[in-house]
């Protein structure tokens, strides 16, 4: 029994190796990948929109590979104490993996974004190049009206979009880019602007412990003044709710 134990321990120690060694690699690889990204894309909007969107992610992904990948190789360092020891090893090295990973959670979550947003400021307000490579400059929010038509401006005013007008001022070239607003707004299926948004939210149909509920969602365009509803499910109550 007790080779038949070493036999085993020596197994899973051999391929553990392979696996943490697969794992480092791949969350490298998504390093590299996010790293190749950012530098072979040089259009500034282009750089924000993919920051914004994917970097959080993309490091969250390379963090959990790297972390389960120490967790599986510190199990492979000792190989001849025994089964007990051996799974005793390993539920203290899934806590410290468990750990390590709601700290680097927290971090990505609620501090790095401090530093993306730094970053996405300079993207978004560094001079834009027009096609005969001057540099452009940015209109105020007063100035940029007479170059968005009247569903921009709705947008802007639900604050569910922000436009950025840049100008070369001698040769009258205007570039136009879009950002997410301060408010979240839906995109309208009449005039394909994102001014829809909820005016009034009424519950047809309340829930209980058997049946879940309905609640109806009212919009309204800001823009075209479309309206339409669309009806959501509620949960069902939990027993305790109801004593």
């Amino acid at each position: 029994m007790n080779e038949m134990n070493s036999e085993l321990l020596a197994s899973i120690a051999k391929y553990g190796q392979m696996a943490a060694a697969g794992l480092v690699g791949l969350g490298v690889l998504v390093l590299l990948g996010h790293l190749i990204k950012l530098m072979i894309t040089n259009e500034y909007k282009a750089k924000y929109d993919y920051i914004n969107m994917h970097e959080i992610k993309l490091l969250w992904i390379a963090s959990v590979l790297m972390i389960c990948a120490g967790a599986v190789f510190a199990n492979t360092l000792v190989s001849e104490s025994g089964i007990v020891s051996f799974f005793v090893r390993l539920f203290v090295s899934v806590m410290f993996a468990i750990i390590a990973g709601v700290i680097i959670q927290n971090i990505l979550k609620f501090y790095y974004p401090f530093y993306i947003e730094k970053r996405l400021k300079y993207l978004r307000f560094e001079p834009r190049i027009s096609p005969d490579g001057r540099k452009m400059r940015l209109l105020s929010e007063e100035e940029e009206d007479v170059y968005l038509d009247e569903g921009m401006q709705a947008e802007e005013n639900a604050f569910s979009i922000d436009y950025d007008v840049w100008i070369d001022e001698e040769s009258g070239h205007t570039h136009i880019e879009k950002y997410n607003g301060r408010l979240t707004a839906l995109k309208c299926s009449e005039c394909n602007y994102q001014t829809l948004k909820v005016t009034n939210e009424e519950i047809i149909q309340s829930p209980t412990v058997d049946e879940e509920g309905e609640l109806m969602k009212h919009y309204t365009c800001g823009y075209c003044a479309h309206k339409e509803r669309k009806s959501f499910s509620i949960a069902k109550l939990r027993q305790e709710q109801t004593a």
